[in-house]
């Protein structure tokens, strides 16, 4: 009932007249301006892609990357001695195909793009979306595109100056056999890197997909209430997954803003079901 409600909103718009094909229409314009401005930011990257691979890419790779001090430091503050200290490494990084450095190049690109023109693709899609929403609900989701780029590029850096270094270091350090030396492929390192940067950003964007689907009716307060145990152990198992180090620190720091955007979501999922109940009672 709630999803026909949201339906029938939409065609309180002039746009509601259009048909299917009309409205795919209307979507594919949304997805070329953004592949355009993702291609314009990617173009940008391009061009200073062998800074960004040296100075950004590789620096928590490096033992001086600021995040080692700043660990250390909070380690020593909270009286735990060396106990959360990371060593850091020096790592080095091989190539081993004829086209790797070069179709690597055009991977970070996109991906650079794809992070610089986000605030862009996500408006273009909330102008597809807009349309659906009553004046109220515009009213009450005013300023949705700074908070969801807030929370994607809070994402990125989380999982840049914490994930990144942790990551590194346990694999680093984690050894099968002694005549096994640790040299992996330079696209190995930056796939790892998207999906502990993009991966978290997009993850942090949990209370607008809570958003969405209190909204079409799919999930409420009380459901999200009720299963906040069982939500927690996933979220445990989640900072597990992405943090392989398995120190309670690292789990801990990883633990923390999950669980808290995830109850963040309960209270926006309230917010939206006592406005629909308000309505409906309006409307009865």
């Amino acid at each position: 009932m709630a999803l026909l409600d949201f339906i029938n909103k939409r065609k309180k718009d002039p746009k509601a007249e259009m048909s299917f094909i009309d409205h795919l229409e209307d979507l594919r314009w949304h997805v070329i301006r953004s592949v355009i401005a993702i291609l314009i930011g990617a173009i940008v990257v391009f061009i200073y892609a062998k800074d960004i691979v040296d100075k950004i890419l590789f620096a928590p790779a490096d033992n001086s990357f600021v995040t080692y001090k700043w660990l250390c430091d909070l380690s020593h503050s909270l009286g735990l001695g060396d106990m959360v200290c990371l060593a850091g490494v020096n790592a080095e990084f091989q190539s081993n195909t004829m086209t790797g450095q070069f179709i690597s190049t055009f991977t970070i690109a996109f991906v650079g793009g794809f992070i610089v023109a986000f605030p862009y693709v996500f408006w273009e899609f909330w102008k597809f979306l807009k349309p659906a929403l009553s004046p109220k609900e515009l009213k009450r989701t005013r300023g949705v595109i700074f908070w969801v780029s807030l929370l994607f590029f809070s994402g990125v850096l989380f999982g840049y100056y914490i994930l990144t270094p942790f990551m590194i270091n346990f694999y680093f350090s984690y050894t099968l056999s002694d005549k096994i030396i640790n040299l992996p492929n330079f696209s190995d390192y930056i796939e790892n890197l998207i999906y502990t940067t993009v991966g978290v950003g997009i993850l942090f964007q949990m209370p607008l997909l809570v958003m969405i689907l209190a909204r079409i009716g799919i999930v409420t307060a009380k459901f999200l209430r009720k299963y906040r145990r069982h939500a927690f152990i996933v979220i445990l198992l989640a900072a597990a997954i992405i943090t392989p180090s398995t120190d309670p620190f690292s789990l801990t720091i990883v633990t923390i803003p999950l669980y808290l955007l995830f109850e963040a979501s309960i209270i926006i999922a309230s917010r939206i079901n006592k406005s629909q109940k308000k309505e409906e009672e309006e409307w009865s």
